[in-house]
């Protein structure tokens, strides 16, 4: 009687494993569609809104300090 424990135990941890796995990946596209990581376009976008025309190198300058504190 002990082995159908542990077999339903096991049984169980592996199922609720999946279960989680698909929970959180579906939970993390979720967000990812409501709040899409900042890009260069919307960088570019954040510049024109602020009157000014960025050049290359800022939008790269911006780009590596946001990756640098993520």
């Amino acid at each position: 009687m002990g082995w159908q424990n542990i077999a339903w135990m096991i049984g169980g941890l592996i199922i609720g494993g999946i279960a989680g796995f698909l929970i959180a990946r579906w939970y993390l596209k979720r967000e990812l569609a409501k709040n899409p990581p900042v890009n260069e376009k919307m960088i570019r976008a954040m510049f024109l809104s602020m009157g000014r025309k960025p050049s290359e190198s800022q939008i790269k300058q911006v780009m590596n300090s946001m990756n640098q504190y993520k």
